[in-house]
This record gives structure tokens, C-alpha cells and sequence, in this order.
């Protein structure tokens, strides 16, 4: 069971093909329209729309620890609450490169957008899997 991004780190290592890890980086926000009980849920942290601020693709060595691509990250000057991470395996012992993992990376930010996120592994600033409703 992966709860942070170490042990996805480490079970990406464990993997026979190569893997490069995809990354959108979202803001929580809140509706123009929203009401007032969508604003007091806001406030107390609940609620809101994901919206992708960041995204970008790695390796895990080029990523191999979570306050590094943290640190990375804020050098944008985007402000996120959650990224969401997944890993796309290669082929024949070659990694995937930045080429391949751009049309998978634009197809997880629209996925993210629509609100299918199932698929992807929701991490905190910390680093930590959190449970998204």
C-alpha cells in the first residue's frame, strides 16, 4: 500500500520496466457563485474545485524525494493544496521520455479538470496520500 511519496518512490524501483512519474499540481478554489454553506465548508477545508496550476513530468532519480520537488515546485510562484502523481512505465529497459509522457500528461490535467481523479495518487503538501471526495 503506497500512503507517501517514498514508498511510491520505492515501488517504483521495484518495477521490472523503467518509470516516469507524472505530476499535476492543484490549487483548491472556490466558485464565483458559491453559497454560503459552500463557503463556511471552504473555510473548514472542505469543498471547492482542484484546479492544475503545475504540471510536469520525472524519474524518479530526478525526483527522488518529496521536499526537492516541493522546493521546485514553489520556485514557479504557483501556490498548489494537492498534487495528484502517476507513473508510466517503459518499455524494454528504456525509461519513457519527456516526448512520450506529454500526451499522458495532458490527458491526466483534462482528467483532473473533469473531476475523474480515481486514477491518480492524491498527495498533501507533505508528501502524504490524502482520501478526496
Amino acid at each position: 500500500m503506497i500512503s507517501s511519496y517514498r514508498d511510491l518512490v520505492q515501488a517504483s524501483r521495484g518495477q521490472t520496466d523503467a518509470q516516469r512519474f507524472l505530476f499535476v499540481f492543484c490549487r483548491a478554489e472556490l466558485p464565483d457563485d458559491a453559497s454560503v454553506e459552500e463557503k463556511e465548508a471552504f473555510e473548514r477545508g472542505e469543498g471547492g474545485a482542484l484546479t492544475p496550476v503545475i504540471c510536469v513530468d520525472k524519474s524518479p532519480d530526478e525526483a527522488p524525494d518529496f521536499p526537492a520537488l516541493v522546493e521546485e515546485s514553489r520556485a514557479t510562484g504557483q501556490a498548489w493544496d494537492v498534487v495528484f502523481v502517476a507513473a508510466m512505465s517503459g518499455r524494454g529497459g528504456m525509461e519513457p521520455s519527456t516526448d512520450e509522457a506529454q500526451q499522458p500528461l495532458t490527458m491526466m490535467v483534462e482528467s483532473i479538470r473533469l473531476g475523474h481523479i480515481s486514477n491518480y495518487l492524491p498527495l498533501n503538501t507533505r508528501g502524504e496520500a490524502v482520501a478526496l471526495q
